[in-house]
């Protein structure tokens, strides 16, 4: 479980670098095109792992799903897995603006 924890914020922290890096730099790599399908595969591969997660609670409970000493814990985990799943989507937004942005 400690696993899963570590990964999901190191997902919000690469999250919120790319945000940070198009707030403060405009650009990542120079090409506005380039910057949108970055930041479209990055929000999908945060959010892949939130989603996963959620699939694993309810589909396959008896199996690989984390086992929660509580109430709390467990509304806790879902909240973090949120949290993960808004950033991913924060960088998708980002990603599709900028390639919109770009033109055909």
């Amino acid at each position: 479980m400690l696993t899963r924890y570590l990964m999901l914020w190191a997902l919000v922290l690469v999250a919120v670098a790319y945000a940070a890096i198009f707030h403060y730099m405009l650009t990542l790599t120079g090409s506005v095109r380039m910057d949108g399908v970055i930041g479209v595969m990055l929000g999908l591969y945060i959010c892949s792992h939130p989603a996963a997660n959620f699939l694993d609670l309810f589909l396959f409970s008896g199996r690989s799903a984390p086992t929660f000493a509580s109430l709390w814990s467990a509304l806790l985990w879902f909240a973090f897995n949120a949290l993960v799943m808004a950033a991913g989507w924060l960088d998708i937004f980002i990603g599709a603006t900028k390639l919109a942005a770009s033109g055909p």
